[in-house]
């Protein structure tokens, strides 16, 4: 009977399994059946920055059919971050984050730092996404990157310098080479606490993989400036100048909506 028993639970507990796996796959399969309806074959439709009420409406509809599809919020809030109305377009992140946070934490935090700047909010969310899953990445750049450049941001220098000179370590023992744009960033730590040398030595290593970096080249010329060093100076400037001309600054995808922490701006 004791064998029985034990045969009959666990052959019900394989039974439960089952049902489970098949009930939150049909649940994904209808709210794909949703994001297709509204999102694919509606909101796409519509250009957002000319059409938002539009873009909206059709996201609301399938909001209406299902109020948990995390995407859907964040989609909603998408737009209004690139149209810099940074405060709507948190509260449906805000919702998108609730319903899957381990979609969605970093993403928010990337848009906390790089869009609405509220650098301390940016570090908290990304320090619970090193918890949840280390040092990893959100477009492109690692989650100490956007921490270093929040206390950057914060005026915190020394802190900033030590978080981004770690994470360039790390970046060279795995891939043999860090990311430019974490190399500039790292000479800006140096540069703001007059560590004249120490910037230039590293802002020519992200000239070395990016020689026409026209901001790199730009903080480089003043440091030398600041060296005494007026003719290396000058040419440095002339450099940058042309560079600029030629549409060499930062890269990055989201350049297109938002200005970038110490990037030059240049009178036209």
């Amino acid at each position: 009977m004791k064998k029985f028993l034990t045969l009959f639970f666990f052959l019900y507990g394989i039974i439960i399994s089952f049902s489970q796996t098949d009930s939150i796959q049909s649940k994904k399969e209808q709210q794909q059946a949703i994001i297709d309806e509204y999102y694919v074959n509606c909101a796409t439709k519509y250009n957002y920055y000319y059409q938002m009420a539009q873009w909206q409406e059709c996201l609301d509809a399938g909001l209406e059919k299902d109020s948990t599809i995390a995407y859907l919020w964040q989609q909603k809030a998408m737009p209004l971050f690139k149209t810099r109305k940074y405060e709507a377009g948190m509260v449906f992140l805000d919702k998108a984050v609730k319903l899957d946070e381990e979609k969605w934490l970093d993403y928010r935090g990337f848009i906390k730092c790089i869009f609405a700047k509220t650098y301390k909010e940016a570090i908290l969310d990304f320090e619970r996404c090193k918890i949840m899953r280390g040092n990893s990445y959100v477009m492109d750049h690692t989650y100490d990157f956007h921490i270093a450049l929040s206390y950057l941001q914060l005026n915190e220098f020394e802190k900033a310098a030590t978080i981004f000179k770690a994470d360039i370590e790390d970046q060279i023992s795995k891939y043999k080479a860090a990311h430019y744009l974490d190399l500039f960033y790292y000479g800006i730590t140096l540069y703001e606490q007059k560590k004249w040398n120490e910037a230039i030595s590293i802002f020519d290593k992200s000239l070395e993989q990016y020689p026409e970096f026209s901001d790199v080249k730009f903080y480089k010329g003043i440091c030398l400036a600041q060296l005494g060093r007026k003719e290396e100076s000058k040419l440095v400037f002339e450099e940058s100048e042309n560079d600029f001309i030629n549409g060499y600054t930062i890269n990055e995808d989201q350049i297109f909506y938002e200005t970038y922490p110490y990037q030059v701006k240049r009178k036209e």
